[in-house]
């Protein structure tokens, strides 16, 4: 059954934020956490920490926001608010976009990266044509993309890296 759902997760990211990485919308099991990428299954904390060389993989909320601004990494999503049902990125209508420019003019972003194509679709649609900023879309962690390997995604997700030099 789809309902009408608000995000309902505030933006990590501060002043020393290089990167954004930005997914469609927070999954039930994200949602119930109160953090992204709470699902068990998503691969997106084991294919960050392996890029940035973390040894551990962090687990708490707090764990997470402190790895994410360690590294100069924003995360949000796309959508502020939309009709979804369950987890399905499928199924998102009735799309509501959330303003990036609350990052962007805090923040040297240097670089845009989207967590999947959903959320490159979304992006192109709604938010591109308010930034004017292009978005690089990278493979999604999602457990529902099992053609990518974990291996595969560090590999495609190591473009990161290259955001850590971007200027200040």
């Amino acid at each position: 059954m789809s309902e009408k759902v608000l995000h309902p997760i505030e933006p990590t990211f501060d002043s020393h934020s290089k990167i954004l990485i930005l997914g469609s919308f927070p999954s039930v099991k994200s949602r119930e956490m109160g953090y992204f990428y709470g699902h068990p299954q998503n691969r997106f904390w084991r294919v960050l920490s392996a890029v940035y060389e973390e040894p551990v993989v962090p687990q708490s909320i707090e764990e997470r926001r402190s790895f994410l601004l360690r590294h100069h990494v924003a995360v949000w999503d796309v959508i502020a608010s939309c009709t979804i049902s369950g987890s399905s990125d499928s199924s998102i209508k009735d799309v509501t976009v959330n303003d990036l420019s609350r990052i962007l003019e805090k923040a040297p972003i240097g670089r845009i990266y989207v967590n999947g194509r959903k959320a490159e679709t979304l992006y192109r649609k709604y938010t591109f044509p308010l930034t004017g900023r292009e978005a690089v879309c990278l493979p999604s962690t999602s457990p529902a993309n099992a053609a990518w390997s974990l291996e595969r995604l560090i590999k495609a997700w190591m473009v990161l890296r290259e955001g850590l030099h971007s200027p200040s």
